[in-house]
């Protein structure tokens, strides 16, 4: 009788599992080193803060096993069924709080949108005019360390939805995403950018490098996408995910590209930013007009996903940004550990 093949592991080149923050990433953190499964008590998930670190990083990690997994776990765990039963129990957990949150939120595609097509003139409460203008390149640093958990996969998760497009939004998001990866280019994919502006800021540009130091306000926002990715059903909500931060990216990736040139953070820091200025201006119509226009002339009754993909994108950017706005303005790190000296 010929054996089983032995099955694959994540290598070295995945990222290393980091340690629980509670009971139930705790207990995810368990089941992915020993093999077993999760064991927590009946009702955790319910108890949970939908927002806090415990979920989140639970998500997370339950998430990453899409996309590289992590050092020295199997990588059949991806479609283990005893992880896959509390991730749906925690999906439902974070959804129901975004939907309570985002109750009298808009419904129509024009009414999400149309507060996003205008610059504020009350920049005030703009995290990237604040590094723009009087931001000091640590806190550069430690927004980049940050948003290494998406950039470092930049679209990776917005593809799982070009299976479920047809016709014109197919080929328009295909036509976007052959930008975000390079056009070809292997020097160009976007993530490969971000590593180049990581190493400008003398950050490790190694996949997942900063989880540790990430709060939960951040992991919302990475675990927001792939939610939206991995469920069919969310299709319409990953397309407004995707419009919102194709429409929002221009004019914040402008001053993050000035923010990057005052602190004098390197060529390649300013060059990522800069790239997104012109490509997403150009994305923004391609997406409103295209992709978001060709999904509801298939599927209208889509609209109001298309439009809550688009509010939860705001609110818990915003949420994020609140967090990282009250720490630097009294003069703390934002992470759950400071990053090192430049």
């Amino acid at each position: 009788m010929t054996p089983p093949a032995p099955s694959a592991t994540a290598t070295a080149a995945s990222p290393r599992l980091v340690e629980g923050r509670g009971e139930l990433s705790g207990s995810v953190t368990t089941a992915l080193r020993t093999g077993r499964a999760p064991v927590y008590a009946p009702g955790s998930v319910l108890k949970a803060d939908p927002w806090g670190e415990d979920l989140q990083l639970a998500l997370y990690l339950l998430y990453e096993l899409h996309y590289r997994g992590f050092e020295g776990v199997d990588d059949a765990r991806e479609w283990d069924p005893d992880l896959l039963r509390l991730r749906a129990a925690m999906e439902a957990r974070f959804l129901h709080a975004l939907r309570s949150e985002l109750s009298e939120a808009p419904r129509s595609v024009e009414e999400a949108f149309a507060p996003l097509l205008l610059e504020p003139v009350d920049l005030s409460d703009s995290l990237s005019h604040h590094l723009e203008t009087e931001g000091e390149l640590w806190q550069l640093r430690e927004y980049a360390a940050l948003r290494s958990l998406y950039h470092l996969k930049e679209a990776d998760p917005h593809v799982w939805v070009i299976p479920r497009l047809r016709g014109r939004a197919k080929a328009a998001m295909v036509a976007i995403e052959y930008d975000e990866f390079g056009a070809g280019r292997a020097d160009r994919i976007h993530a490969q950018l971000f590593a180049d502006l990581m190493r400008d800021l003398a950050l490790d540009p190694a996949y997942g490098r900063y989880l540790e130091h990430a709060p939960a306000p951040l992991l919302a926002t990475v675990n927001l996408m792939s939610l939206f990715g991995l469920h069919r059903a969310s299709r319409g909500a990953l397309v407004g995910h995707f419009a919102c931060v194709e429409v929002t990216s221009s004019p914040g990736s402008r001053r993050l590209a000035k923010a990057m040139r005052r602190c004098g953070a390197g060529p390649a820091a300013e060059h990522f930013y800069a790239e997104h200025v012109e490509a997403d201006a150009v994305h923004e119509q391609v997406v409103r007009r295209d992709v978001i226009g060709g999904l509801l002339a298939d599927e209208p009754d889509l609209e109001a996903d298309v439009a809550f993909g688009c509010a939860a994108t705001v609110l818990l950017e915003d949420r994020l940004a609140h967090h990282l706005r009250e720490a630097w303005d009294g003069g703390r790190s934002a992470l759950r550990t400071p990053l090192g000296p430049r």
